[in-house]
């Protein structure tokens, strides 16, 4: 039995039924609980985060602003999950996967809100004089010592996870398009990277998120506006692929062309676990970060987390998803536009890379080639946060150091190492960082709902941002 296969059999046994409920289960009962908050406050909270509202809380406790946390965040999400990651989902699991993404982004809303909220209440400073926030904090803070070992574990599990989900795979799947792109060695590009990395990490927090600040509006830009103009072009094949998507979400699909077919439940898998690794809501790692923001309540800091979650599913996940059907790069048999056929051998970049190319000629194949190596080397510099944050918990600041020579080792190895390997290692960590979590989340779901309340009861009416008092949620 090799790796893979090894690795296979925990993953199925990590994302089974109990894991699936636990998932859909919390997002659904915060969803509930905060009366579909994501939805009734999602303008307000794109307010926040790109609004006037960051100098209003210039004055408040923090490293970073409202829209630095959340470009850092983002810098850690929106990247290969949401290009090669999705491409892998409907190549696994079928169109339908892409509706269950979508449950778990829509749910998964409300479960990045309580993680932010948590984050910022219960943050602490380090020897630095930084805050550090994440789940072991609102662990052991929130639910007490008696819950350390609960702690423990997800630090373990993040600081290990951003060694796969967040470094080794970015940086194979920027190995991948570079190869099939540039026709660049892949150790070639691991050697660039290492190089990048290491400048940008050595530089702090501040640093890391400037860079984000950058670069990420410039790459979403880039992505989203070359799938609309491929969705513009074929605007009568938009509604076809959404009845593809629905359709098969709960219906097996057969064999046809180099499609194997799958059934409903694989649908299911690849999608949520496509999902999480997209927009990471119920991993905790909004929560690593979120705690940095200079925030005067912690609702502020959560309503902006979430919009995170809407851009990177509802937004790019959903991008992605519709130039793959459109085009027929899911199953090689030319798709909802005749006369397109491709290598059935290309696989994650590299085939949403090729059906961007087969609408916008070498233009989309280098738009898909220079947001995957941009979407991932920013991802890379954004989980090292995730990472040291976990690790400083366990070890504390002294230990930081060597920690960074092992990401920029992982960076490199990642490179050259075998592409569903490192993906299933990365489905492996997802899990083992989102059930501590999850845990935490449902254990202190009165806390969420008790600060909201007060938010939204006192800071929200007396800044008079609304003309009306809101409602009590809870």
């Amino acid at each position: 039995m090799d790796i893979l296969e090894i690795l296979g059999r925990i993953n199925n046994v990590l994302w089974g039924p109990p894991s699936l409920i636990l998932l859909f289960g919390t997002g659904l009962f915060l969803t509930i609980a905060l009366k579909g908050l994501q939805f009734r406050k999602l303008i307000y909270a794109f307010k926040i985060g790109f609004g006037k509202e960051d100098s209003k809380d210039a004055a408040a406790e923090g490293d970073v602003s409202h829209f630095k946390a959340l470009m850092t965040a983002l810098a850690a999400t929106i990247g290969n999950g949401n290009i090669a990651g999705v491409a892998t989902a409907i190549t696994l699991g079928g169109p339908g996967a892409i509706f269950w993404m979508w449950i778990v982004g829509l749910l998964g809303m409300a479960t990045k809100y309580g993680e932010a909220l948590l984050a910022v209440k219960y943050r602490v400073k380090n020897e630095n004089g930084e805050y550090s926030s994440g789940p072991m904090y609102y662990i052991e803070r929130g639910l007490g010592r008696k819950f350390k070992g609960l702690a423990i574990a997800f630090a373990l599990f993040g600081a290990f996870a951003a060694l796969g989900i967040g470094n080794s795979v970015q940086s194979n799947t920027i190995a991948d398009v570079t190869s099939n792109s540039f026709g660049m060695a892949n150790w070639v590009t691991g050697i660039i990277l290492v190089v990048l990395v290491s400048f940008i990490i050595f530089g702090g927090i501040q640093r890391i998120s400037a860079v984000a600040s950058f670069f990420v509006p410039i790459m979403a830009f880039l992505y989203i506006g070359g799938a609309l103009l491929i969705l513009i072009l074929n605007y009568d094949m938009i509604l076809p692929a959404f009845e593809l998507i629905f359709y098969y979400a709960f219906n097996p699909v057969a064999a046809a062309g180099g499609f194997l077919g799958v059934v409903v439940s694989e649908a299911i898998r690849n999608g949520v676990a496509r999902g999480i690794f997209s927009n990471e809501a119920g991993l905790g790692t909004a929560a690593l970060i979120a705690g940095n923001a200079r925030a005067d309540h912690p609702v502020k800091q959560a309503l902006v987390a979430m919009t995170g979650t809407f851009i990177v599913t509802i937004v790019v996940c959903t991008m992605t998803g519709l130039t793959l059907l459109i085009t027929g790069f899911w199953d090689a048999s030319g798709g909802l536009i005749s006369g397109i056929t491709h290598d059935a051998t290309l696989e994650g970049g590299a085939l949403t890379s090729a059906a961007f190319g087969s609408v916008l000629g070498v233009v989309g194949e280098y738009i898909v080639s220079f947001s995957v190596i941009f979407f991932g080397f920013s991802t890379i510099v954004g989980w090292y946060v995730y990472g040291e944050k976990c690790f400083e918990y366990l070890v504390g600041s002294r230990g930081i150091a060597g920690y960074r020579l092992v990401y920029i080792a992982a960076c490199g190895v990642g490179t050259i190492a075998n592409l569903a390997t490192v993906w299933a290692f990365a489905d492996m960590a997802n899990a083992l960082m989102m059930i501590p979590n999850l845990v935490a989340l449902l254990l202190l779901w009165k806390v969420i709902v008790a600060e909201t309340n007060d938010y939204f009861n006192n800071f929200y009416e007396n800044a008079k941002i609304a003309r009306s008092p809101e409602r009590k949620i809870g």
